[in-house]
């Protein structure tokens, strides 16, 4: 079996970014079942275990750079990928060898075809069976939805994390952000460290009542942990972060942004509570939350594509990712001379909330540039266009390209007026700017 024929089979079962909630299996049934068959890979290696609405790729990616530069083996699964199906779990910041997924499906594929898994089941059963193989020290693992029934759930952890609850994917989890957390919050084990950086009170006390049921301990970091943020240089935040532990002066976070500040002091402290404590070495710390993109292989987090034309790339989905990233694309464009108007290219799936986007896009004064996205749960260029235009948004004209990649393009033709871009609405339209650049 070559790379492409196991990407090929896996692409057979039911997944999410092509069926939507209909490939959706809640519960552990399945995946305890391919967990036994693979010899419970899952409990050959300690991990941490990482949930929330928004922040949780960016929160695990920091982690996992911290202990790869404290020396320890560090696997990495986030979800979805970008580019290639093997980012989804990482050694090192690595994604994980062609060869060694083709194999490993070859192996397994009987396995697969007996137990009927999820396209996400079977690449968590991959990633876990990966990790042990590889003898990691550590892996750090992305919830894929929700938490009580996510597929990563069969994990023991030496801690669990959530970030932030946000009103997303609520046809699944709940309609109000009570029940979303109820959802993140069944992460929580027995005896084992709970931390979240929720800034809601309402909301925390529901994480908090979650987790002491499940015999957690709870720890709110904005409570124990103290973060005194200056902004650098070209995007750069810098941060001083007091913990239970010690005081890490002057970081520079690698990711941009300054909502990223409470996602390196969060890592920062499940670092110390899980593997680290008073043994947590400083430069480790310090030299994992700057070279996070190096250490752990995190794309599209208000990544800045180009400096001039400014043109920022970034993977939010909904209304607090979004505010985020206009809120760092601002930044950049007050910081420079010439105050360029602002065009964000959006594309986006049927099952976002626009409603919730829309405030934020016009605050904003961005002129809308709606593209369509490879799948078929994405809303078309053609209909987000129309719904848009009912919101009394301003629109780049009818006849530009509706491909991410070709719209880009024609953005940054010659005779184009000049703009800052950012480029955002799902992983989809990042994915497509990338592999079109060969990146």
């Amino acid at each position: 079996m070559t790379y492409n024929d196991a990407r090929a089979y896996l692409d057979t079962l039911p997944r999410w970014a092509v069926q939507g909630s209909a490939a959706y299996r809640p519960g552990l049934a399945t995946m305890e079942l391919l967990m036994d068959g693979l010899g419970r890979p899952h409990e050959a290696f300690p991990s941490v275990h990482i949930g929330g609405t928004n922040g949780k790729g960016s929160t695990a990616s920091l982690l996992a750079a911290v202990a790869s530069a404290g020396g320890r083996r560090v696997g990495l699964h986030t979800s979805p990928h970008l580019v290639d199906f093997a980012e989804r779990m990482r050694l090192g910041g690595q994604p994980a060898p062609h060869a060694w997924i083709a194999d490993a499906v070859a192996r397994h594929r009987s396995l697969f075809d007996d137990v009927q898994p999820s396209f996400f089941e079977a690449t968590v059963a991959l990633a876990f069976l990966f990790f042990a193989e590889m003898e990691v020290d550590l892996a750090v693992v992305e919830v894929g939805l929700g938490g009580r029934l996510d597929a990563t759930n069969v994990l023991t952890p030496e801690a669990a994390l959530v970030t932030y609850v946000g009103l997303d994917h609520t046809d699944v989890l709940g309609a109000t952000k009570a029940a979303i957390a109820r959802a993140k919050a069944g992460i929580a084990k027995p005896g084992v460290p709970f931390l979240t950086a929720e800034r809601d009170p309402a909301v925390r006390a529901v994480l908090q009542a979650e987790a002491e049921a499940r015999g957690a301990s709870f720890e709110a970091v904005r409570a124990t942990v103290t973060v005194d943020v200056h902004p650098g240089h070209e995007g750069t935040t810098r941060l001083d972060v007091t913990t239970p532990v010690r005081r890490y002066a002057d970081l520079a976070v690698g990711l941009p942004g300054m909502h990223q500040a409470w996602n390196a002091a969060l890592a920062l402290r499940a670092a110390e509570r899980a593997f680290g404590g008073a043994r947590l070495v400083e430069e480790a710390a310090r030299q994992g939350i700057t070279e996070v993109r190096k250490l752990a292989g995190i794309r599209g987090r208000c990544e800045i594509w180009s400096e001039s034309p400014l043109t920022v790339l970034d993977v939010s989905h909904n209304a607090d990712g979004l505010a985020a990233a206009l809120a760092f694309v601002q930044a950049q464009r007050r910081a420079r001379i010439a105050l360029a108007p602002l065009v964000v290219l959006l594309g986006l799936m049927r099952d976002k909330d626009l409603d919730a986007l829309v405030p934020l896009l016009r605050h904003a004064e961005a002129t809308v540039l709606p593209v369509s996205l490879d799948s078929a749960r994405a809303r078309s260029a053609s209909d987000l266009r129309s719904a848009l235009a009912s919101a009394g948004l301003a629109l780049s004209p009818a006849d530009a390209p509706t491909a991410p990649a070709a719209a880009l393009a024609w953005l940054r033709r010659p005779t184009a007026p000049h703009a800052a871009v950012l480029a955002a609405g799902s992983h989809l339209v990042v994915a497509d700017l990338l592999r079109a650049a060969g990146a």
